[in-house]
């Protein structure tokens, strides 16, 4: 299921998990002044977008590693902060030579543990992006946080520092489990947080584990129904699964089996309706509204930059279409492999793929690059719905993604 959906998408969510210069260049953009002090949004140039651009910025530093993390971490307690931040805006820069006529519309923090950065650096890469490109009105910035701080006002100061969307890694709603998962919270301290975050910030996220070895069906059920009671606007909820290399494969941890994960996974998608939550991404339920600008950018196939160690990023510019790596690498992608990359992305999402925005980005027809005989089977067996808009999954199709996006694309 969830972390057996294809490489690249696995990629993707290390970049939500998966460096610069003065911060007096180009000034005229940017005017600092807070628009709205409940969410540190500030006024912005523009309203219209051109071309949308999504910035992630990888943190991958930890202060302990968790035993089911395969991300690209850092274990380090004691690093040059300003140095490294420094590098970031050396790199804004650079990327910004690519895509000056491009505009902003959501910033990532993402780790590693990002909420360990000082909020004067958050506040500087913040202010530098400002300053280099235009923004949309309710851009969104985003910043992972641990429950636990050493910080006793680390989210306020994350909020006057510019932050307007915090995500929390909760992981589990019961102390056994937390423990079993290596979080150095508990379920105490996670509530608390919960409750200062949604005081503090309009829009807000938590992410849970399932598929825990010996969950209930009931016991997660349970634990959904906490989660939906906190107040809290998005759900990001992610299936166990045991990774090579990982502290939990060296020590012979089994996942669950795929029956019942998978009954696990059909039970989220009804019971977290029912509490308001529709999904929106095979592993992300929202209040209407409150979908990750962020995340649909990826899904959507928009161009993105990825800042920091193992960020990657997406760029398409006239006649061009780049994945980009740490550091300042660029491989031009041809159509075909980009038409790849979004169908893997697009089809994770409720509204699927969007035909004309399919061309538009790789510059092909979808109708055309996908396999027919097998599109018109997929139907046949309600796997996939189709009109003259989109292609997307139906709910058993969440399930069977790896098979649907082989038969496409082979």
């Amino acid at each position: 299921m969830e972390k057996q959906l294809i490489t690249y998408s696995r990629q993707l969510r290390s970049n939500q998990t998966n460096a610069g210069g003065s911060t007096e260049r180009r000034t005229a953009a940017y005017i600092d002044v807070r628009e709205d002090a409940s969410t540190g949004r500030r006024l912005q140039k523009t309203d219209k977008i051109i071309v949308p651009l999504s910035v992630y910025i990888h943190w991958p530093y930890c202060l302990s590693k968790c035993p089911y993390c395969d991300f690209f971490s850092k274990v380090d307690k004691h690093v040059d902060q300003k140095q490294i931040i420094d590098g970031y805006l050396d790199d804004l820069n650079w990327y910004h030579d690519l895509t000056a006529k491009q505009t902003v519309q959501s910033i990532f923090f993402g780790g590693g543990t990002p909420s360990l950065i000082e909020p004067q650096y958050i506040e500087k890469v913040i202010n530098h992006i400002f300053k280099l490109w235009p923004t949309t009105k309710q851009v969104e910035i985003s910043l992972e946080a641990n429950p636990n701080t050493n910080r006793p006002n680390l989210f306020a100061d994350l909020r006057l520092a510019g932050i307007n969307r915090l995500s929390l890694g909760i992981q589990a709603l019961n102390d056994k489990d937390l423990k079993f998962l290596g979080r150095t919270h508990n379920l105490s301290r996670a509530l608390h947080a919960v409750d200062e975050v949604t005081r503090l910030f309009d829009n807000h996220s938590a992410d849970l584990i399932y598929a825990r070895p010996g969950q209930t069906a009931e016991a997660w059920k349970q634990e959904q129904n906490q989660i939906s009671e906190l107040g809290l606007k998005h759900l990001s909820l992610y299936q166990l699964t045991i990774e090579e290399g990982t502290f939990f494969a060296r020590k012979g941890i089994k996942p669950m089996d795929d029956e019942p994960a998978a009954e696990l996974y059909a039970l989220t998608q009804e019971f977290l309706a029912t509490k308001g939550y529709p999904q929106y991404e095979v592993s992300n339920f929202a209040h209407p509204g409150y979908e990750s600008i962020h995340n649909l950018a990826y899904w959507r196939g928009q161009n993105y930059l990825g800042i920091g160690l193992a960020a990657h990023g997406r760029i398409k510019t006239t006649d061009k279409i780049y994945a980009s790596t740490h550091h300042r690498q660029l491989e031009e992608l041809t159509p075909q492999e980009r038409a790849e990359e979004l169908i893997i992305m697009g089809l994770r999402i409720r509204e699927g793929i969007n035909k004309e925005n399919f061309r538009r980005q790789c510059g092909l027809e979808l109708t055309g690059f996908v396999n027919d005989k097998a599109r018109q089977s997929l139907i046949r067996q309600k796997l996939l719905f189709e009109d003259k808009h989109s292609l997307r999954a139906a709910n058993r199709g969440f399930l069977l993604l790896n098979k649907i996006i082989e038969e496409l694309c082979r």
